[in-house]
């Protein structure tokens, strides 16, 4: 699992590509574009960008293509995790062998759900403010913490997002153990 997932976002930084070639070796990107469909042609070719970048391309919302057209990875936004827990869409048996699976959460019912729906990690969310949900409840170092012990007690890699750059990370949450960050700003460098 990489350290710092950078997300697309319809207005801060809509292009998925051009989040690809930002984005250093040994990262991720997390193509967000719910409601649009996806093409197949647009998205082999973000895969073959993503490989020769050597960074990780996560889809977020879509099952297929996560499973069909050599994409790294899937993201499950939380409405979906309940259904995927359900349905049993991202347990390792039912999907390929390197695909990761990422989930949001923002509850403890959240990461219980991702954990029996069989994701690799969860991005808990909001951790403090933040432009793309400026109306969002920050969840705060404490709440954070809870959540992030919740998460690893279900033995699921834990990124903070949502505020969460890397010098913040470094300063407000170097109690907190988890594996990375994750944003439309997420820095590729790890807390010290």
């Amino acid at each position: 699992m990489p350290f710092a997932i950078a997300m697309t976002d319809p207005l801060r930084r809509p292009d998925p590509a051009e989040a690809l070639r930002r984005a250093p070796k040994g990262s991720a990107v997390i193509y967000r574009a719910y409601g649009v469909a996806h093409d197949d042609a647009r998205l082999r070719e973000l895969a073959r960008l993503a490989r020769l970048r050597g960074v990780l391309l996560l889809v977020a919302g879509d099952l297929k293509a996560g499973s069909c057209l050599g994409i790294g990875g899937l993201h499950l936004p939380e409405y979906l995790i309940r259904q995927s827990a359900e349905q049993r869409f991202a347990r390792p048996a039912r999907r390929k062998p390197d695909l990761v699976v990422t989930a949001a959460a923002h509850s403890q019912a959240a990461i219980t759900a991702a954990a029996r729906a069989g994701v690799d990690a969860v991005l808990i969310s909001p951790v403090f403010a933040t432009r793309s949900h400026p109306d969002a409840r920050p969840l705060g170092v404490v709440r954070f913490a809870a959540l992030a012990s919740c998460a690893r007690t279900h033995g699921l890699a834990v990124y903070a997002l949502g505020g969460a750059t890397g010098e913040r990370a470094r300063r407000r949450l170097a109690g907190v153990r988890l594996h990375g960050v994750a944003g439309i700003g997420a820095s590729a460098t790890r807390p010290s």
